[in-house]
């Protein structure tokens, strides 16, 4: 055990969090994704959801300050609404390192999810509730 790891990291999660170098991302997916399919490297968070771990993530995590965004959402398709998940993301992120969060159409996030350096599957149940983040320097 380790002073100071959120206990939602899985020491599986951790060693990838550290193995990222500047510019990897790391997609955390809800439950609805298809993570399996898109992952070079999947993390199991089975029974957690996005916020929690998003949280718990961005202690450890420095986002990547050289970009404009490096906080990627899925956009919404057709009149669905915005989802309401995303003011929970944005205020853990300004809690942690305030920064932009932008949009991808659904079908592009899931080809940069396939270049990600890790996917990790929730158990979440909200809609479009997939994120991904860019990682900076320390």
């Amino acid at each position: 055990m380790l002073k100071g790891i959120p206990n939602i990291i899985s020491p599986e999660l951790l060693k990838i969090l550290h193995e990222m170098g500047h510019g990897d991302e790391i997609v955390i997916g809800d439950g609805n994704f298809p993570a399996a399919s898109n992952a070079q490297r999947l993390v199991r968070a089975d029974g957690h959801n996005v916020p929690e771990l998003l949280d718990a993530i961005l202690k450890l995590f420095p986002l990547d300050t050289y970009v404009d965004s490096p906080v990627m959402l899925m956009s919404t398709t057709k009149d669905d609404p915005t989802p309401t998940i995303w003011a929970e993301y944005q205020a853990i992120i300004d809690k942690h390192q305030p920064s932009k969060m932008s949009e991808i159409e659904r079908f592009a996030f899931y080809e940069r999810t396939r270049d990600a350096y890790a996917v990790v599957a929730t158990s979440e149940t909200a809609l479009y509730a997939n994120i991904i983040l860019k990682k900076g320097v320390i």
